[in-house]
């Protein structure tokens, strides 16, 4: 069966406004905006005037009110000033695997904002999937065992030499009393190890109802915890560097300790694919997405690419 691919983002044209006009007309529009998001998950605004990462921030600043830092994040990105960081910095050649921002999370956006400000020659679209389609296009006898069973998240974060990054890097401190607040409030199990590094376990749902539609969507990164989404031959390589998959940089269990096939992986990756979608970015666009309804990724890209990005709960 080959799922359907929901039509999105919806499109809203302006006609090449100010800053100032597109706040304007955003808070006039709100409930509207919000109806729209619902109904579609993904909102894209043309023909705002957005010449650099100070008119993003001041828009952003001007229709939210509460942010969400990328603290406990799991892939590399800078924070520019503010609430604006980059988007993820894998290399361009790789892509970038489908994800609700911190879904392994116990504190997750609830919209993620994107501008892209420097347009990739080719390539380079940030990827979108209604979670709701992906629950539908999900073999059902995978959806019952994550619903039965939750997920358990592991994260093994060097303390300054080794692979992946740093819990430095990773909690934005260098002090491990507020590492370990954070992982107290966040209900996350930590273990700091003999060479300082931190293991830290989340345990999750993996399908939720939204916060406000109380739809079920598919909410979890199980394929993007698990190193064989990188390639057969990553996947074989770091299986050969550590004995034990739970030292392994990321990885992923049920929640009850049982082990999560490479064939269920796989089989996750392939129906995510099947409701994907790529729109293409131009410039002074501001791409709004539901962080619960819409999954999001990244294609590789040649050329420069810039895109900027901004949470808020």
């Amino acid at each position: 069966m080959i799922a359907e691919k929901t039509k999105l983002p919806h499109l809203i044209a302006l006609n090449d406004i100010s800053r100032d006009k597109f706040v304007s007309y955003y808070i006039s529009q709100k409930d509207e905006i919000e109806n729209k998001l619902k109904q579609f998950g993904a909102i894209k605004f043309t023909g705002v005037q957005i010449d650099s990462q100070a008119d993003f921030q001041d828009i952003i600043n001007s229709i939210s009110e509460e942010f969400l830092a990328y603290v406990d994040g799991n892939s590399p990105r800078t924070k520019l000033s503010g609430n604006v960081y980059t988007s993820t910095e894998y290399d361009k050649t790789q892509k970038i695997t489908m994800h609700n921002e911190l879904s392994y999370s116990h504190q997750w956006p609830n919209k993620i904002f994107f501008s892209c400000i420097d347009v990739a020659e080719t390539g380079g679209e940030t990827l979108l999937a209604d979670s709701r389609s992906v629950l539908k296009a999900m073999d059902a006898s995978i959806v019952d065992e994550i619903e039965r069973k939750g997920v358990t998240y592991i994260r093994n974060l060097h303390a300054g030499m080794g692979m992946g990054p740093s819990w430095q890097d990773t909690f934005e401190t260098s002090k491990k009393a507020e590492v370990e607040a954070h992982c107290d409030r966040l209900h996350i199990d930590y273990v700091w190890k003999e060479d300082e590094s931190i293991q830290l376990r989340h345990k999750r749902e993996g399908v939720i109802k939204h916060r406000t539609s109380g739809e079920k969507v598919w909410f979890n990164q199980i394929d993007q915890f698990h190193p064989y989404h990188l390639g057969t031959e990553y996947y074989e390589t770091i299986k050969l560097l550590f004995e034990n998959p739970g030292d392994f940089p990321m990885y992923v269990e049920y929640g009850d300790g049982s082990k999560i096939s490479v064939e269920t992986v796989s089989a996750i990756i392939n129906s995510i694919e099947e409701v994907t979608i790529a729109p293409k970015w131009g410039l002074n666009e501001i791409l709004l997405v539901d962080n619960e309804l819409v999954s999001h990724g990244r294609n590789p890209y040649s050329g420069s690419r810039r895109v900027l990005v901004s949470m808020s709960v």
